[in-house]
């Protein structure tokens, strides 16, 4: 008995050392992170390796912050200095120089046409006869009424240098040499009245031959033989003049200074194209109007061209370009490099491989070209791209062989990205 109680003593004193060491040893457990030299060595690792990651997460974070841009693609070109023609081009219409109305000036009947639909005259052919008859009477009329009135002045005459021989004598008294000179003046004024007569009668019987009063083109013959007319009132034909001829167009307001200039130096050339490659001509302008549009802010012009091969046709529309002046030695760019902005037009420049900003006043832009101030000659200005460049931002030019190679362009933009990822 003595034995199994012993026995168990040692069995329990066994339990109770093996339950404190496994208490002692969860307590360095929990105390080994805060000492730095305890044992265990990878369970010390372990947390140092930890620690050591930890402030890794913050500084990759920083440096990414701190990563430069990345360089953008543009496209450039250089600034260039050369003489730039100030041209217009508007539309314009072909009109006659001169277009005139023939009418009669008399109330007849028309006796023959002499002229047929769209024939071309000369100053001066004859185009319609009227029924003269009346006038042809009128004039024999009025030379019968002279004859008659010549006679009786021939009488007066005789009369008076009787008179004036009797006075000589003293046969006769003074007042009878007066009342016969009276006489005699009396029939000289009416034969001037009948010879004025005998003229009207003649101007009236030219209105019977209508002739044509300027040269050019007839149109639309309105009357035929037989056909009563009204003076001034019945619109026989129309003769217009095509050669030369004009092209009517607007010029803005910004450059009637010169065009007055251009116009007071003998005309500034114009060039008129009609549509459907119909031609083009060259001619002058020749007026300018005196007084601005205000609904649409230009003033008309118009240039005259020869015709004689009669292409340009009234009424037809064509394709008006000045050359207005000339802008020596301009500092000239594509128009497509040009940004606008609340502050003003300004466009980007490389400089030291960034995009630098540089403002700009526009001078004049022709065409796909705009000349400038502002830029420096041979100074490389961003074309494309441009949308995605900001002040200060790197730049990379496109290799200029690309585009002429569908690959090479394809690829060109990757190797900058490649590199911006690098660092």
């Amino acid at each position: 008995m003595k034995k199994t109680r012993s026995n168990s003593l040692r069995n329990a004193s066994l339990c109770f050392s093996l339950s404190v060491i496994l208490l002692s040893a969860c307590g360095n457990k929990e105390e080994t992170p805060a000492g730095a030299g305890t044992t265990g060595s990878s369970a010390s690792a372990t947390p140092a390796s930890a620690a050591a990651s930890a402030p890794a997460a913050p500084a990759s974070g920083a440096s990414a912050a701190a990563a430069p841009m990345p360089p953008v693609t543009v496209s450039t070109v250089a600034v260039e200095q050369k003489d730039l023609a100030v041209r217009l081009r508007s539309s314009g219409v072909v009109s006659p120089i001169n277009s005139v109305d023939v009418k009669a000036q008399t109330n007849s009947i028309i006796a023959k046409v002499h002229v047929r639909d769209g024939q071309f005259v000369k100053n001066g052919d004859l185009l319609f006869t009227l029924d003269a008859r009346t006038e042809d009477a009128n004039i024999v009329k009025a030379q019968a009424q002279l004859a008659k009135d010549s006679a009786s002045l021939a009488d007066a005459q005789r009369q008076l240098k009787r008179t004036q021989d009797l006075a000589a004598q003293n046969f006769i008294a003074q007042g009878q040499v007066d009342t016969a000179k009276a006489n005699v003046e009396v029939w000289t004024a009416t034969v001037n009245a009948d010879n004025a007569a005998i003229d009207g009668a003649r101007v009236a019987q030219s209105y019977a031959r209508i002739l044509a009063p300027q040269a050019g083109r007839i149109g639309t013959v309105h009357v035929s033989n037989g056909a009563t007319v009204q003076a001034n009132l019945t619109n026989l034909l129309t003769i217009t003049q095509v050669n030369p001829i004009a092209v009517t167009f607007s010029l803005p307001q910004r450059n009637i200074s010169d065009a007055l200039g251009a116009l007071k130096a003998g005309g500034a050339p114009v060039t008129a194209t009609l549509a459907d490659n119909g031609g083009t001509f060259k001619g002058k302008l020749q007026f300018v109007d005196s007084q601005i549009d205000a609904a649409s802010g230009s003033v008309k012009a118009k240039a005259y061209f020869r015709n004689d091969e009669e292409k340009l046709w009234p009424g037809a529309f064509v394709e008006v370009q000045q050359t207005l002046r000339e802008i020596k030695e301009a500092l000239v760019i594509p128009q497509g490099a040009v940004i606008y902005s609340a502050r003003g037009p300004f466009v980007y420049a490389v400089e030291s491989g960034k995009a630098v900003v540089r403002p700009i006043k526009m001078v004049q832009a022709q065409g796909a070209e705009i000349a400038v101030t502002g830029v420096t000659l041979g100074e490389s200005i961003i074309v494309e791209g441009k949308q995605n460049v900001r002040p200060g931002a790197p730049v990379v030019e496109r290799n200029k062989d690309a585009a002429k190679d569908p690959k090479a362009a394809a690829s060109s933009p990757e190797a900058p990205a490649s590199k911006a990822s690098a660092p």
